[in-house]
């Protein structure tokens, strides 16, 4: 028996439709390097909030953080006035009972805030090989809205 190539085709792709994990069919490209949240989102200078980063989706892109920095940016039309606030460098720890979460808990800090857009920064460093498999490490960012008054 002889199948079509259309019937080839229809086949092979129900095979790895089946194949393909559920969770990485959930990852959105836009999560490769992170999902970070922030709770609360409306912060004044000196109030406690908590950050959560999750790299579930960014493992399933071949991304394994090594270092993690956070910080305070103005996304648009920063005039050059307001440089990026760092709130935390930290390393994940792959021995942990949850090795692809990252939460912790800081203060706004007391600086001069402008009448402005604001977003928390998730910048990720991660190894890839080079052309000669040596590793060299790149940085890739996911940003969260903040209201900050």
């Amino acid at each position: 028996m002889q199948l079509s190539f259309p019937t080839v085709i229809a086949t092979l792709a129900a095979v790895f439709a089946v194949a393909t994990p559920a969770a990485a069919q959930a990852c959105a490209e836009a999560n490769r390097f992170g999902v970070v949240t922030i709770s609360p989102t409306t912060l004044s200078p000196g109030e406690t909030f908590t950050v959560a980063a999750n790299f579930s989706c960014a493992v399933q892109f071949g991304v394994k953080p090594e270092f993690t920095d956070y910080y305070i940016e103005v996304p648009v039309g920063n005039n050059g006035f307001e440089p990026p606030i760092l709130l935390a460098r930290r390393t994940l720890n792959p021995s942990s009972a949850t090795p692809l979460l990252d939460s912790f808990t800081t203060q706004l800090p007391f600086a001069l805030y402008f009448n402005a857009s604001y977003v928390v920064t998730l910048d990720t460093t991660y190894p890839v090989n080079g052309s000669n498999g040596s590793p060299y490490s790149v940085v890739g960012s996911a940003d969260f809205p903040i209201n900050i008054l």
